[in-house]
């Protein structure tokens, strides 16, 4: 087989990230759906399945995705590997649009399948898409009971530094408490369902650029207009700039306060010493 040229590999790595993203919205937001759209919800007194929905759409998502781009399926993720990690600088914004493409198409397939049922809920609730906003829920986010804008960035600025210090420590090889094999995929997408059911109700933890613009830009295309871009209360660049540097914020804290102290890659290879029974 020839060698795959950089352009060729770089082409494979953003169609994985398109791939990982399309994944993870095609199912998070049906569920949203489920979640929003039905009366009664499956989902009403069960608010946990929807988080482990989330969560194990991520974890498929880096089952498949994984071994070809890393599966970094978020621009926060791409920019913390990038300073922490010795990732590629000039393939952040390349992975970046892919994952907000992803998202898109991602957002597309879901007003596919469940476009009538949103009409219905709309009418029935005598809401509008432009007007009201009426729906707009299942594709993006937007803040919950008595959050502004502002207090919204604060929470995604430490929800997703808790997402990344997570992340960070599953697949660092010298971490050897962290799972082996390919089980890291599971345990990061328990990460996700943890931190929505923790904190899923301030904002609906967008925790991911991609997650949020691509399903925004979708759905104001798609006649949400001025609910989804720019939004009430300008919140658009929530979603964006608090994932971002709360990325940073925790990776670095995994890189300055928890990997100076894990052994060395050697040291952590090394079997236990052998017991020896004293006389």
């Amino acid at each position: 087989m020839p060698k795959m040229t950089a352009s060729r590999r770089l082409m494979g790595e953003m169609i994985a990230e398109a791939m990982a993203m399309f994944i993870i919205i095609g199912m998070g937001d049906s569920a949203a759906c489920m979640y929003t759209l039905y009366d009664p919800s499956p989902y009403k007194q069960a608010y946990w399945g929807v988080c482990i929905a989330w969560g194990l759409a991520v974890t498929i998502a880096i089952y498949v995705t994984g071994g070809v781009s890393g599966a970094h399926a978020n621009p926060a993720v791409s920019l913390a590997m990038a300073i922490f990690r010795g990732f590629s600088w000039r393939k952040v914004i390349p992975y970046s649009l892919a994952q907000v493409a992803g998202a898109f198409a991602g957002a597309a397939i879901v007003y596919v399948m469940f476009s009538p049922v949103i009409d219905h809920f709309n009418t029935v609730n005598h809401l509008t898409r432009a007007g009201d906003g009426g729906a707009a829920g299942v594709f993006f986010t937007h803040p919950g009971l008595a959050i502004t804008p502002l207090h919204a960035l604060m929470d995604q600025v430490a929800l997703t530094a808790f997402l990344m210090l997570g992340i960070f420590a599953v697949t660092e090889e010298r971490n050897i408490l962290a799972p082996m094999g390919n089980s890291g995929a599971l345990i990061i997408g328990l990460l996700v369902a943890l931190i929505g059911a923790s904190a899923g109700y301030l904002e609906a933890w967008a925790l991911n650029p991609a997650r949020d613009f691509g399903p925004r830009l979708f759905a104001w295309m798609m006649g949400w207009g001025a609910q989804a871009l720019p939004s009430p209360g300008n919140y658009w660049w929530v979603p964006i700039a608090g994932p971002l540097m709360g990325g940073v914020i925790g990776a670095a804290a995994h890189h300055y306060l928890i990997l100076p102290y894990l052994p060395s890659k050697r040291a952590a290879e090394l079997p236990e010493p052998a017991i020896v029974p004293q006389p």
